[in-house]
């Protein structure tokens, strides 16, 4: 029995909940947890799932996620048949309401007629956790289901399998059925397919806001959150950048905290997640924040519920305050002074 999948991960869908984080970049590329990118725990899912074609299909802002991905090396998918591939949308005006439009796949249909692949797993590109896809394939596979939705605590995670063909039949005859996404088709109890559930129990952090994002991030600082989805046996993969250990001066004090490599730590550092190549001057005081890779704090500042954008300068002497639920956003690339004071 051919038991085995090709990826889909749908990368189209705009949160405006999320605009200060997406001006440069699409929601798949938004940097998580020190040194990921969203996209990465959808992949390394994938990856670890024996998932060996994957197709991504992006449409707004997506320079920045397929220089993050390139030829897919560091998940194992630069190969020479499947493998990862790009599918962006010719039509930035046509909607797509949800995850999984036909309309879009329409588009790359020669994707799925050229796969060899029995099943189809279609995914968002914004939530994170660590699960087998291949005990939702068995499940969908004993029950004899048409198409089995995952999802957690009653809530769709936006996650189907189906069979390829099944895919194939709904996209190519939109049109007649009136379904646009594999969402509407769930959704509709009219037809005669069968919908199964598959409740995942394990870690689960959906990506939409950006109180969200702040909050799921906060929660990678407790251990037993962090094992849950770090699993040594299923790891996330990332984009791999060489750089040195992070250098803590005499005067550095850290506590629990996330710091990636690449950084110079001169000042106080807790419950925060410092990003790669990020400098924290003498005297700078951060708590409860998120600064992203190459960002600059300087001497003598002050950061609470903060989310620092990457390649952000703060120069010396500022204070930045913001709240649990609503963290101050400092946007990319952009210089934060004592003039500036929020």
């Amino acid at each position: 029995m051919n038991k085995t999948m090709l990826g889909v991960i749908d990368a189209t869908k705009y949160i405006d909940t999320l605009e200060s984080l997406t001006l440069n970049r699409c929601v798949a590329a938004i940097p998580f947890a020190g040194r990921y990118r969203l996209i990465d725990f959808v992949l390394s899912n994938m990856v670890n799932s024996g998932i060996e074609s994957v197709a991504i299909f992006p449409k707004y802002q997506y320079r920045s996620l397929m220089d993050h991905l390139g030829s897919g090396k560091n998940w194992d998918l630069n190969r020479k048949r499947d493998g990862l591939f790009f599918f962006p949308s010719p039509d930035l005006n046509m909607p797509y309401e949800h995850v999984g439009a036909f309309e879009h796949f329409e588009q790359h249909i020669d994707y799925f007629l050229r796969s060899k692949q029995k099943y189809a797993l279609i995914c968002n590109s914004y939530t994170v956790c660590n699960i087998d896809y291949q005990m939702v394939l068995k499940r969908h596979i004993e029950s004899e289901c048409d198409i089995t939705e995952v999802r957690h605590q009653g809530k769709s995670l936006e996650m189907f399998i189906l069979e390829t063909s099944l895919l194939l039949d709904l996209i190519i005859n939109r049109n007649q059925t009136g379904y646009r996404s594999i969402i509407d088709v769930v959704r509709d109890h009219r037809h005669q397919l069968k919908i199964c559930d598959y409740e995942y129990s394990g870690y689960v952090a959906v990506i939409d806001s950006i109180e969200n994002y702040f909050a799921h991030s906060m929660e990678l600082l407790h251990p037993m959150i962090w094992k849950q989805l770090f699993v040594k046996s299923r790891p996330i993969y990332t984009k791999v950048k060489d750089e040195p250990p992070t250098k803590y001066t005499s005067e550095a004090v850290v506590k629990n905290s996330i710091v990636a490599n690449g950084c110079i730590i001169e000042g106080h550092v807790e419950n925060s997640i410092i990003f790669r190549a990020v400098k924290v001057g003498k005297g700078t005081v951060i708590k409860n924040s998120i600064i992203m890779q190459k960002s600059q704090i300087g001497e003598n500042c002050e950061l609470d519920c903060v989310i620092i954008d990457k390649d952000v300068k703060v120069e010396s002497d500022v204070a930045l305050y913001g709240t649990v639920q609503q963290p101050f956003v400092i946007r990319k690339g952009t210089v934060q002074g004592a003039l500036m004071n929020q």
